[in-house]
């Protein structure tokens, strides 16, 4: 190999790894504004349906489909949004994104399940609020400021929700689910791409 082979061959070689590097270091802007936004407003009929329910495991359970539901329309919203901006789920930022939401939400779902089979349904809400926020927070150092300062927001309803009476409890997941993925929801749409 000639020497000026081989220097071509280093050269690529850098910048392969700068743009990695830089891949790796760049925020994950493929959070879906109109996409809170729909979850924001699916949460509204949830939480009439919920007070309609004779009993709070019962209005639970329509909050569990809810956050299925939810699920669902965030995972649709993240990958039309990405797909939309030509980015990559998978890429670092995106990975790193994930990674970081994925613990959160596992460990409030284990701890929500033990507290409904226990019978303690007034912590539940309380724990998805808490853990959904810590999730946000930290998926969202990896995001748009936006996203940390929302996951911050339902840690702190999560901390009321600790206070608040059973018969309020409906009402601030209404509040916080849907009142709170509609506002941060219409911001991110409007400042960072949809």
């Amino acid at each position: 190999m000639t020497e000026e082979a081989s220097l071509s061959r280093h050269a690529a070689e850098q910048i392969r790894y700068i743009r990695a590097a830089m891949a790796g270091a760049i925020e994950f802007t493929a959070v879906p504004g109109r996409g809170l936004v729909v979850i924001g407003v699916s949460a509204l009929p949830a939480a009439m349906l919920a007070q309609a329910q004779p009993s709070a495991p019962l209005a639970l359970l329509v909050w569990s489909i809810e956050g299925a539901l939810a699920l669902l329309l965030g995972v649709l919203a993240l990958q039309r949004k990405a797909r939309r901006l030509g980015l990559e789920l998978t890429s670092a930022p995106g990975r790193k994104f994930m990674l970081a939401l994925l613990p959160a939400g596992i460990f409030t779902l284990a701890l929500s399940s033990a507290l409904w089979w226990r019978n303690v349904n007034d912590l539940v809400p309380a724990v998805w609020l808490a853990g959904y926020g810590t999730g946000v927070i930290a998926a969202g150092a990896h995001s748009v400021p936006a996203i940390p300062l929302m996951g911050g927001t339902f840690l702190a309803c999560g901390m009321v929700a600790l206070l608040l009476p059973a018969s309020l409890q409906n009402l601030l997941l209404a509040l916080s689910f849907g009142g709170l993925h509609i506002a941060f929801g219409a911001y991110v749409a409007r400042h960072h791409g949809g």
